[in-house]
């Protein structure tokens, strides 16, 4: 499980480079520190679209950034 965890938190990256998408050090890291497949699987979907990084921890209610 942990193997695939790092292969999620690395394809949220992938995705977001490949897009254009900027990715600060505090997002990278935040980004590959979670360990939850449930919250990554979420920034996975937002990273499809997000033209920021903020845009992939916002909550779904778009107040402001939340995991």
């Amino acid at each position: 499980m942990k193997g695939e965890v790092k292969g999620q938190a690395k394809a949220v990256l992938v995705l977001l480079g490949h897009r254009g998408v900027e990715v600060g050090e505090e997002d990278r890291e935040r980004i590959l520190g979670c360990g939850d497949p449930e919250v990554l699987d979420v920034w996975l979907k937002r990273a499809l679209t997000a033209r920021t990084a903020a845009e992939v921890f916002a909550p779904a209610d778009g107040t402001g950034t939340a995991d």
